[in-house]
């Protein structure tokens, strides 16, 4: 081995130089799984498919579908793709990328479904544009963004739920009532039930009633009916 220039027998030691300490290694990058989708032909892509790139999207999925389809297989296949890394690599950071929210899912309740898998997998979640852009991790200080999740949802059921008994009680105000249309009316409910009281068997009770309105008008109830009628007749006298 060569003997450096400034050692040698007779010399006193001195010491060197430090070392510098090593430089840490580059934290390791995130996997970000890009989705991008649009409703119809007409609609382009490609400007969703530029930002997820820049972003640093690998790999990208995409597909034009409308909103009305319930499953959309390129969706389910970025989820199952970045579920699939994170139970690879555990520590590895995995965030599911979308341009916009509107992007991820239709309704409030499809979002909740979304976030509620999300979380469960420990995938954080980033948006790209919009007045909620950011990446949001379900575990940290993300969690405000799923719990408004849930309430979107939660005050979706109730807009539903109040319109729809709205329309129920303007029917009502108009006469109509929901459900099938009666198939015996009461008079003929009121002769049926005379009948059976004078012993007259249940199907030939069926064949002396004709019903007088709906779809089968001018024919004859069943004998199932019939029985019904007289059920319920003995169950209200209870």
């Amino acid at each position: 081995m060569k003997t450096p220039a400034d050692r040698g027998p007779g010399r006193a030691w001195e010491m060197g130089p430090a070392i510098g300490a090593a430089a840490p290694e580059a934290a390791t990058k995130p996997t970000r799984v890009g989705y991008a989708r649009c409703s119809t032909a007409q609609q382009e892509l490609q400007s969703q498919l530029d930002a997820l790139a820049e972003a640093g999207c690998d790999p990208v999925f995409s597909e034009k579908i409308s909103t009305r389809v319930k499953v959309r297989p390129e969706f389910v296949k970025a989820m199952d793709f970045a579920r699939t890394i994170k139970k690879a690599v555990p520590h590895q950071r995995v965030i599911f990328t979308v341009h916009e929210l509107k992007r991820l899912g239709r309704g409030a309740a499809e979002l909740l479904a979304i976030a509620d898998d999300l979380r469960h997998h420990d995938i954080q979640l980033e948006l790209l544009t919009g007045p909620l852009q950011g990446v949001y991790d379900p575990s940290g200080h993300g969690a405000a963004l799923f719990a408004f999740f849930a309430g979107m949802a939660e005050s979706e059921r109730e807009y539903i739920r109040e319109k729809s008994l709205e329309g129920q009680a303007s029917a009502r105000e108009r006469g109509r009532h929901g459900g099938r249309p009666k198939v015996v009316d009461d008079d003929m409910a009121a002769y049926a039930r005379s009948l059976r009281a004078n012993g007259v068997p249940v199907p030939e009770i069926a064949r002396k009633l004709v019903i007088t309105s709906g779809k089968n008008q001018g024919k004859r109830p069943s004998v199932a009916t019939v029985y019904r009628i007289l059920v319920e007749d003995a169950d209200g006298a209870e």
